[in-house]
């Protein structure tokens, strides 16, 4: 692997080259590489640069309030809050996933299938596709939405439309598209009519068959460069992921899967609520993103990727036709193994929204999605513990409350956070591989965007560390030479750097 990379011998020594903002992503963070007189990268590293504090200032607030709150930590993905800690807090009133009312929980999934099908369409149509369509070198006024509108208009007008229909299930069951309500504890605040029915319904064929198309795009795009595509930021590792009880891919509610990079399944079937007895987190002083790891494992071999790429490895079939389709032809071109290369993460991801848009019309069918009996009650428990499948990969809520329903901790894994480690590993395999050694262009650096792009990281969601800041500040001269720097330590105590 490239851990050699994380850490320089000598960094006062070597030239620093930023990438900052990295663009077209969630939230903000950068990279920077350090390099020797002869443009030979000694460290590269993705910083977080962001602070949000989540788990500390939901401290203090009534359980009942946390599916609002919480989903302010994104605009992208806010279902994904919601739904963890409305799964969290109906434990907190006694009722576990399998007590929920039938209608209660096919609405919540419902919802949840739009959510992973508009972040997903947003991600590659917006976000991924420029680089694949126009190349990762391409010039840098094509590299956006717009030039894919206008160079590839069919693809990019399904890709808006996608989006728009994922949003349009959302805004029917929460009120509206971002930051609505819909899941309370023991259930769902609103029942599904038959008209909001019979209007998603309108359009479901078409989606389903856009979805399908989707994935024959990517497909040829990824075997079109092949084996750079396959060997492009691509790394070994551990996966996890929720399964169901009979192996098949999950979104919603199953048991935790790890496997390896030879495939070999290390656990299998572990209620998610021991997660504490499998992962732990890890500090490192450069990053507010911690770095979780299988306890398995350890630290040095125990960091694993999470999201599409883990779910469908993870996975022994899909539940639906023709994403089980496009899934047997994925892992063929795998020869059978697991796929470890990270632009698979887009063909995955494709996959998922067509399994989501063959759900939502399975759902949108089934009679119990209208039903009235929304809210079950059970005996208080003082801790509760969520996890989904979020677009971004596995997410957990976990709260403990006191007597006057006050919550007193919070801790939240969010899926950016778990892929930390692997989203680093690829920076670097891109950096030793394809930078080492050459003058630093703008297009040669944005390979290292595109390698953190195929995670579709939320770098919002992922800083919400508690605690004091570290934080280092460095004066460059205009020669590029550090002038000045001073660090304020995690204690709180200011010190001025000797080497500046």
């Amino acid at each position: 692997m490239y851990e050699h990379l994380e850490t320089a011998d000598n960094p006062e020594n070597l030239r620093r080259v930023a990438i900052d903002p990295v663009s077209r992503v969630e939230g903000h963070g950068k990279v920077t590489l350090l390099l020797d007189e002869h443009d030979r990268v000694k460290q590269a590293r993705l910083h977080i640069v962001e602070f949000r504090g989540f788990e500390r200032f939901i401290q203090g607030r009534p359980y009942w309030e946390l599916p609002v709150i919480v989903q302010r930590l994104c605009g992208i993905c806010p279902v994904s809050h919601q739904l963890a800690a409305g799964k969290a807090i109906d434990q907190l009133v006694g009722i576990d996933p399998d007590k929920l009312p039938p209608s209660a929980d096919k609405l919540r999934r419902l919802l949840h299938f739009g959510q992973v099908l508009q972040s997903h369409a947003l991600h590659f149509f917006h976000l991924a596709s420029p680089d694949l369509l126009f190349g990762f070198e391409s010039q840098i006024g094509k590299r956006n939405v717009i030039g894919v509108l206008s160079d590839y208009p069919d693809i990019g007008l399904k890709g808006v439309k996608l989006r728009k229909y994922g949003q349009e299930v959302i805004r029917v069951i929460c009120g509206k598209r971002i930051h609505g309500t819909g899941a309370i504890a023991g259930g769902m605040n609103k029942a599904l009519t038959l008209e909001e029915r019979d209007y998603l319904l309108e359009d479901i064929d078409q989606i389903i068959a856009w979805s399908e198309e989707a994935v024959g795009v990517i497909k040829k795009v990824h075997c079109s460069h092949l084996p750079y595509y396959d060997e492009f930021a691509t790394i070994r590792s551990n996966y996890l992921g929720l399964v169901r009880p009979d192996g098949a891919l999950e979104l919603y509610h199953g048991g935790l899967r790890v496997r390896k990079g030879e495939g070999e399944t290390v656990l299998d079937h572990v209620d998610y609520c021991r997660y504490n007895e499998v992962i732990h987190e890890e500090v490192r002083s450069w990053s507010y993103m911690k770095f979780p790891y299988l306890l398995a494992l350890g630290k040095q071999d125990g960091w694993y990727r999470v999201g599409p790429l883990a779910r469908v490895n993870n996975c022994d079939y899909i539940d639906t036709p023709l994403a089980e389709a496009a899934r047997v032809e994925f892992k063929a071109h795998g020869g059978g193994s697991m796929v470890h290369s990270t632009l698979a993460f887009h063909w995955a991801r494709m996959i998922e929204v067509l399994h989501c848009a063959e759900s939502i019309k399975h759902l949108l069918h089934d009679p119990e999605i209208l039903g009235r009996d929304l809210v079950a009650r059970g005996e208080k428990r003082f801790e509760g513990i969520g996890v989904i499948e979020a677009p971004r990969g596995t997410l957990f809520h976990h709260y403990r409350i006191d007597e006057n329903d006050i919550v007193t901790k919070a801790n939240l894994i969010v899926s950016t956070t778990s892929n930390n480690t692997a989203m680093n590993e690829s920076v670097r395999q891109v950096a030793a591989t394809y930078l080492s050694g050459r003058e630093l262009t703008e297009p040669l650096l944005n390979n290292l965007e595109v390698a953190i792009r195929a995670y579709d990281p939320c770098l919002s969601c992922a800083t919400h560390a508690v605690g004091k800041m570290p934080l280092q500040v460095e004066l460059i001269d205009a020669e590029g030479h550090i002038a000045d720097r001073m660090v304020k330590h995690g204690d709180g105590s200011l010190e001025r750097a000797d080497d500046a």
